[in-house]
């Protein structure tokens, strides 16, 4: 699997590659359609014209250059008709100052369109960074060692280019260990985002207060439903939320978790074993205690040092491949080690988008914790939210 992330970054490499060599190709089209104009017109009789493709040359950059390139190709664009009808010597009759007058036109509105195209691309990019820095505001990265233990996560959104969704992740180290969520909240867009905001600051001021996960969970579900009853927008409905808690008490070597009907964590072993941590019952979400109840139990595992926590949304095991296969983390990761939770992250999204080809259905959270083994180096990097669509192969 180390071998699998480093062939990902070869891919991803490789497909920022093609791409820019695509996005020249499609800003040299304009010169190329005035070029074929040109040739045509001088190769063909008098009864044929170019005007055609000097038309289309203006349309075409007016979405891809600069507002000065599209200028500038207008202006070639005309100034091509205009010469050839004076190599014909046509110069004055009524077909050559028709086709002068329509590539003229053609060119003040690709000049038009190009600013509307810029004008908007400057409001979708200023929304693009609204939308990341209430994503981050919501989503901080997590620091890299927290009470010893080495942490990564990342966050890839279904849509490209998108960063607000409704699946969460959250670290904190606090008086009974280092405690951590993962959840997905259902729905989407600005709904989705008002119910992480209140999981996660319900979880925050819970993991430092509460003595038990159990206690944790109960004060998430007040929160919900509190919310709940409070905003019409985040109704009982909107507030069902699968959570994963979990908490690692310092220096037991031991790891506690509450699932309430999340999918099941998995336990990376030092030695390429993995373990994949079942309820011994299953709950129902976060936000739907109106609908039964049962006692919260957290469940406890050994986590010796070496061994590496995986924590994911539904995003992961949803996946699907061209023949409707989904995607299985534990018969993926099963058998392979890698040197830390970072390195684990960057394996398994790799992995995802070659199974999926490069798309997704759902937005997917990953967190990994680890306690690192003797000799291990202290590593310090940046763990950057991430987008799907970038470094596609």
């Amino acid at each position: 699997m180390a071998g699998l992330g480093r062939h990902g970054d070869e891919g991803d490499r490789a497909g920022g590659a093609g791409n820019g060599v695509v996005a020249r190709l499609l800003r040299g089209l304009p010169g190329v359609l005035i070029g074929l104009g040109l040739v045509f017109d001088l190769t063909t009789p008098p009864s044929f014209t170019g005007s055609t493709f000097f038309s289309a040359a203006p349309l075409v950059a007016a979405p891809l250059l600069t507002l000065r390139g599209a200028a500038l190709i207008g202006v070639l664009a005309s100034l091509g008709v205009f010469l050839l009808h004076v190599h014909h010597g046509t110069s004055w009759k009524v077909e050559a100052l028709t086709e002068l007058a329509t590539v003229v036109t053609v060119s003040g509105l690709a000049i038009l369109i190009n600013r509307v195209v810029r004008r908007s691309g400057e409001r979708l990019a200023s929304a693009r960074e609204i939308a990341e820095a209430a994503q981050r505001a919501v989503l901080p990265t997590p620091a890299e060692r927290i009470a010893g233990l080495s942490v990564s996560a990342r966050y890839e959104a279904a849509q490209a280019d998108a960063f607000i969704g409704g699946d969460l992740y959250a670290v904190q180290d606090t008086p009974y260990g280092v405690r951590l969520a993962v959840g997905d909240v259902r729905g989407k867009g600005l709904g989705a985002v008002e119910a992480v905001a209140v999981v996660l600051g319900a979880f925050r001021e819970a993991a430092e207060t509460e003595p038990t996960l159990e206690a944790v969970a109960q004060r998430l579900e007040r929160a919900l439903a509190r919310e709940g009853a409070r905003r019409d927008s985040l109704d009982a409905v909107e507030g069902f939320t699968t959570c994963v808690l979990g908490e690692i008490p310092p220096g037991a070597g031991l790891l506690r978790l509450l699932n309430r009907g999340h999918p099941e964590p998995l336990l990376l072993h030092a030695n390429g074993e993995l373990a994949v941590l079942a309820p011994a019952e299953p709950a129902l979400p976060l936000g739907m205690g109106e609908l039964g109840g049962w006692p919260d139990a957290a469940q406890q595992w050994a986590f010796p040092a070496g061994t590496t926590l995986l924590l994911y949304t539904d995003g992961l095991t949803e996946a699907r491949n061209v023949a409707g296969d989904f995607y299985d983390p534990a018969s993926r990761l099963r058998g392979r080690i890698f040197p830390g939770p970072e390195e684990l992250l960057g394996a398994l999204s790799s992995d995802v988008r070659r199974h999926t080809g490069g798309g997704a259905t759902d937005d997917m959270a990953l967190l990994a914790v680890g306690r690192p083994g003797r000799g291990q180096p202290k590593r310090r990097r940046t763990v950057p939210v991430v987008r799907r669509g970038e470094g596609r192969a």
